[in-house]
């Protein structure tokens, strides 16, 4: 009598086309955990000394690394900007409206990037990618913002210009890790 052999379970590691694997969630772990605590110091002396005109959200830019990295599918990128929102929730104001405004950001940051490097922009897909990505979803939180509260017009001339100066930090950010991290990982 033939026993049925079972073959060995084995977790992969390796980057996956488009694949979120053990280490992509760490990435993105270690990412956020470096952007939520620089959202603490750096993000509020910046946002004190700038009258708050920009106040950077380095939780953006930490999935715009991790998504330039890791080049996830949209489905996928929808995940890491919904679990981005989800560490926002510690310190935001408006509850809730990040896991829009992020969501919305994460997956078109992915679109950004598969078209982008497909073309051979990858020297200013992080930039370009990251502003729009920040300026989406600022823009998202304020249209919602304004929806809940009713204070259209305050609210956008208030907004609007911190939105751009969070983007404009956020971009130049982003493009100046974005290959020292690559070649730190290999990927």
């Amino acid at each position: 009598m033939d026993t049925p052999t079972t073959q060995p379970r084995t977790v992969s590691t390796s980057q996956q086309e488009g694949g979120l694997d053990i280490r992509s969630l760490v990435l993105l772990a270690i990412l956020l955990a470096a952007g939520f605590i620089l959202n603490f110091t750096v993000g509020r002396a910046i946002s004190s000394v700038s009258g708050g005109l920009i106040s950077p959200e380095f939780i953006i830019s930490a999935f715009c690394l991790t998504i330039l990295i890791v080049r996830p599918s949209a489905a996928q990128a929808l995940a890491i900007g919904l679990i981005s929102a989800a560490v926002i929730q510690v310190t935001t104001t408006s509850p809730f409206i990040d896991f829009a405004a992020e969501g919305v950001a994460a997956v078109v940051m992915a679109l950004i990037v598969k078209a982008g490097m497909r073309v051979g922009g990858e020297k200013l897909v992080p930039l370009v990618g990251t502003f729009v990505t920040t300026v989406l979803s600022g823009l998202v939180f304020m249209v919602i913002k304004m929806a809940l509260i009713g204070a259209v017009m305050e609210l956008a001339a208030a907004m609007v210009p911190v939105i751009v100066a969070t983007a404009v930090f956020n971009a130049i950010l982003v493009q100046a890790l974005y290959i020292p991290l690559r070649r730190v990982l290999k990927a």
